[in-house]
């Protein structure tokens, strides 16, 4: 049996796990059991640049190799060409783009040194899984250190289409090093058809065999949409332990009988929270009859401070909540409850079962996977309603959602009038759509096909 080997930015350690668990490390955990696998990335930590060695813990058969970065690495290509060029870029938001060529040869240097490290932890037999837009070069870097074995690449965030791609200068070399993977997966086959017209622009010499097979350079490459889900059985468990737990209960007893309006996300300038802020505020005034019955609970914890336009969309939003408090706000009513901090894993999910409204509107996103946690967590005799933006990876999936354009204000504002007003039958009808598509794709079954289309590929044609 092949060992996988599993390559990310950020590891989740077994000791961080309660905050950190996400979709990543949920769908990685059992099959590294399983292998006796190896995960290896960046442990969160920076150090002075001589103390940037491996370390390795092991822990329920998994090794855990795992290294910090320089402060100068953390700069540039973490904080600078990772989270100012690439993910802007990747969320369409051009405006945005901040390209350093300082900064791009430290992100190359980064993955140049991560395929240093762990070329010597390889074993023959291996199958290596590397993660995200972080490190979409490691597969060239491990190739050119002789490294052989099967390894595929799942970007997580969107792949934008190629007139948006062209704004990044070293473009030509980033689908390059993709193809130098023997498998490459995206979240929805738009992706998947973006960097395949990316490709035919780049590199006309490359052949398409069918719709998910390339030749090129001599090798076969297999590119195709896994969407990744969620552990639908465990999220209904940690709903039913956390139900009658602190946060759960003292959110239950504050809402005084009204309905609540829940969004979780990043604070993010891709997640759209000011649009949707402006959208409840066009609710509260189109239809006034849910004022006083409705309210709206953002949660929303801070993430890469040290970058600008992150504070600047702090700001934005705290002047945007102050104004519709103002204006709607009554002695005995808060329509808005913006929290800029998050919550233990357990806690969001009771709350996302206490949730009327799942309001989840971003202007872009890979999958969000916090809408599918929504519905996983519902009570079937009386599900809440999702509105979801029409441009997250998710909306390919769960079509009987409200869908909204998270552009459109007062398109938004009218999902949620349809999804308050929802009737009971409807309601149910939706959820057990979904639910039935998340129970056969979850996320066990995403790194089952995952790991089983690497298994079975060829690097090297006859």
């Amino acid at each position: 049996m092949s060992r996988l080997v599993a390559v990310s930015n950020r590891v989740a350690l077994p000791t961080r796990r309660e905050a950190s668990q996400g979709g990543l490390a949920v769908g990685l955990l059992s099959a590294l059991q399983e292998s006796g696998g190896l995960w290896f990335g960046w442990n969160g930590k920076t150090a002075r640049a001589s103390e940037v060695a491996v370390t390795t813990v092991e822990e329920g058969g998994v090794t855990y190799a795992t290294l910090p970065l320089s402060r100068r690495e953390h700069r540039d290509y973490y904080l600078g060409f990772a989270n100012r060029m690439l993910w802007p870029l990747f969320h369409y938001r051009l405006n945005l783009l901040h390209y350093r060529p300082r900064q791009f040869e430290a992100y190359l240097a980064v993955n140049e040194r991560f395929a240093q490290e762990l070329t010597p932890l390889l074993r023959p037999n291996d199958l290596i899984w590397v993660h995200d837009y972080h490190l979409m070069p490691l597969g060239n870097a491990l190739r050119g250190r002789g490294v052989d074995q099967r390894v595929g690449f799942f970007l997580h965030t969107p792949f934008p289409p190629l007139d948006v791609l062209r704004a990044l200068p070293p473009a030509r070399r980033f689908i390059r090093d993709l193809l130098a993977y023997d498998l490459v997966g995206f979240q929805t086959d738009i992706e998947v058809r973006g960097f395949l017209e990316s490709v035919r622009h780049f590199f006309p010499e490359a052949v398409t065999e069918a719709e998910t097979h390339l030749q090129f350079g001599g090798r076969r490459i297999i590119v195709d949409s896994f969407p990744i889900g969620v552990d639908v059985d465990e999220i209904q468990r940690m709903v039913e332990s956390g139900r009658n737990r602190k946060h759960s209960r003292r959110l239950a007893e504050s809402l005084s009988g009204r309905r609540l309006i829940l969004g979780v996300d990043r604070l993010d300038y891709s997640k759209g929270l000011a649009e949707r802020v402006h959208a409840y505020a066009r609710l509260l005034k189109l239809w006034p009859e849910y004022r006083r019955r409705v309210v709206f609970l953002q949660i929303a914890p801070p993430s890469r401070s040290e970058v600008p336009e992150y504070e600047q969309i702090r700001h934005e939003l705290s002047a945007l909540a102050g104004e519709l408090m103002s204006r709607y706000a009554d002695y005995d009513w808060l329509p808005l409850r913006y929290l800029n901090r998050g919550f233990p894993r357990r806690s969001i999910m009771s709350f996302l079962a206490r949730a009327d409204v799942g309001f989840l509107t971003p202007l872009r996103d890979g999958m969000n996977l916090v809408a599918k946690e929504f519905i996983a967590a519902q009570d079937p005799e009386d599900p809440g309603v999702l509105v979801l933006s029409s441009m997250t990876g998710a909306a390919q999936e769960l079509t009987d959602a409200v869908i909204v354009n998270p552009y459109d204000i007062d398109q938004i504002a009218e999902g949620l009038a349809q999804a308050l007003a929802m009737p009971l039958e409807e309601r149910k009808a939706r959820w057990e759509h979904m639910i039935e598509r998340l129970r056969a794709y979850d996320i066990h079954r995403w790194s089952g096909d995952f790991i089983d289309r690497l298994g079975v590929s060829r690097s090297v044609l006859d």
